[in-house]
C-alpha cells in the first residue's frame, strides 16, 4: 500500500514562514482605517514577529513539509 502523504494547510502556508528562529508572520490591523492610527502604532505593526514558543508546536502540525 502506498504512504498517504500529509497536505500542508493553505492558511498556514500564507501566513507563517520557517526561519532558524521559528515561525514569523506578519502582524494584524495594518490594512486598511489607519487614519486613527498613530504614526508609532504603524510602525510598530510593519515589522515582521515570531511567533510564541507555545503555538510553534501547533503551527509544525499545520505545516509538517517546511520542517
Amino acid at each position: 500500500m502506498p504512504k498517504v502523504k500529509i497536505k500542508t494547510n493553505a492558511g498556514a502556508k500564507k501566513r507563517f514562514k520557517k526561519t532558524a528562529g521559528g515561525f514569523k508572520f506578519k502582524r494584524a490591523y495594518k490594512n486598511h482605517i489607519l487614519t486613527k492610527k498613530s504614526p508609532k502604532r504603524i510602525r510598530q505593526l510593519r515589522a515582521k514577529q515570531l511567533i510564541h514558543k507555545n503555538d510553534e508546536v501547533l503551527v509544525a502540525r499545520l505545516m509538517p513539509n517546511s520542517l
